[in-house]
């Protein structure tokens, strides 16, 4: 399916924010690893939360599921003898169950998206598990991926950071469990440090107890660990909430976005604080974004690292900007669904906006006058590249058609719902 976004000067109502995938993924994790019942309230449903949800009961687990919350009964330190996991297009969820799936004796994950996760590299956690007897074939680092573990040994663990903290987040859920202490040093530039930081929280929820040293390069991790069954509950996504934030900035709006905590963990928060930066009139207090837009930005620079699931929407403002924005140490964007540089900044000037991409950088050249549009874009099968090019859409001259848009999906499904109840002017088509 397709979707057509029209242009739409004024975004006015109140939404509730969508429940963290993130924090979503990892609660219905740890209660999977529990021995005994766990209750996650308010759990994401998205395809890459729904894909955890899948894998863990093919693992064991049973979760019963009403519309406010997720009963859980884990499987412990013993999943199931399966042969085969389908994790859909989640990467998160694959690299955390490969940790995982170390415990058993043989499970192969399957490549049921060769365009999008089938093309992303895992040679860095591969390469870390065999350190722990554990031996993997794989596809020059890519699905299908066969795990052949059984009994796994800690120990000193290295894994690199340089490509995804996902890794090492997959380290840490698993050696608690092992019968040996380990000690993971993280080599290179760890990226995105505050989800690891979600990891360890979530970890500490749990009643696993880890040492993390304080700039996260090494981890002292006690073995003979149990997780002990818990009550969780889930706060709002910052992620999906930064297209929506994004959007009333660049239109004259009055939106409000309810649950999202101010003093959440989740990195994506500085997108309110970006907007703030950009002059954009706005406040957050008692956990509610209140937007008053004005359509009119100033240009920013920003260390993306900590923020790699707002950056696209931050640069979908940045094109309505005055003068030069540029968003920096962003390369971990390259290995994601798309290349989230390349990929995105080819469909951006296809609207008309003026962007340049390095390395690990994105450079946007404001136009406050709007752009184009009268376009059909290719959105890569990605989720966060769908939602930010329909930002670019409420301020084009012409509507913009973006093709495969269904695939919002995997974090948010309700994302266009919502952009239309505060009133965008959006419509799918075959």
């Amino acid at each position: 399916m397709d979707i057509i976004v029209n242009p739409t000067p004024q975004l006015r109502g109140n939404i509730g924010a969508l429940s963290s995938k993130n924090y979503t993924t990892r609660y219905l994790l740890v209660a999977a690893l529990a021995e005994g019942t766990s209750t996650i309230y308010f759990p994401a449903h998205s395809e890459d939360s729904d894909a955890m949800r899948r894998c863990i009961q093919d693992l064991g687990a049973t979760l019963i599921e009403d519309d406010e919350k997720a009963v859980i009964t884990g499987f412990g330190k013993h999943p199931k003898d399966v042969k085969e996991l389908n994790v859909g297009n989640a990467g998160a969820v694959l690299r955390f169950l490969m940790g995982i799936a170390a415990l058993c004796p043989e499970v192969t994950f399957v490549n049921t998206y060769p365009d999008s996760l089938g093309k992303r590299p895992h040679d860095d956690l591969i390469e870390a598990l065999g350190q722990l007897g554990v031996e993997v074939d794989h596809n020059d680092g890519r699905l299908p991926i066969t795990i052949r573990g059984g009994k796994p040994q800690g120990g000193k663990i290295k894994v690199s950071g340089e490509v995804s903290s996902q890794y090492l987040s997959a380290l840490l859920f698993l050696t608690p469990l092992l019968d040996q202490d380990s000690e993971i040093e993280v080599l290179g530039d760890l990226k995105s440090k505050v989800v690891v930081g979600q990891t360890l929280e979530v970890l500490e929820q749990a009643g696993i107890v880890i040492h993390a040293r304080e700039d996260y390069m090494v981890f002292q991790v006690p073995g003979r660990q149990n997780y002990q069954a818990k009550e969780y509950k889930v706060q709002g996504d910052y992620p999906g909430s930064a297209a929506i934030l994004a959007a009333a900035a660049v239109t004259q709006s009055d939106v409000i976005v309810e649950r999202l905590s101010v003093s959440s963990k989740q990195g994506e928060r500085a997108i309110v604080d970006v907007l703030k930066m950009m002059e954009v009139p706005l406040t957050h207090e008692n956990d509610i974004v209140h937007v008053k837009g004005n359509g009119r930005l100033k240009a920013i620079e920003f260390d993306g690292d900590a923020a790699t699931d707002a950056v696209l929407a931050m640069v979908a403002a940045a094109v309505f900007a005055e003068g030069t924005s540029r968003f920096y140490n962003i390369e971990n964007l390259r290995y994601k669904e798309c290349d989230r540089i390349t990929d995105y900044l080819t469909e951006l000037r296809k609207a008309g906006a003026n962007v340049e991409e390095r390395q690990s950088e994105i450079i946007v050249h404001g136009r406050p006058e709007g752009v184009e549009g009268g376009v059909e874009i290719n959105a890569h099968y990605d989720h966060r590249v769908i939602m930010a090019l329909s930002i670019l859409g409420l301020r084009s001259v012409q509507p913009i058609r973006i093709k495969d848009a269904h695939h919002v999906a995997k974090s948010y499904p309700q994302y266009f719902d919502h952009l239309q109840a505060l009133g965008a002017q959006v419509e799918w088509v075959q």
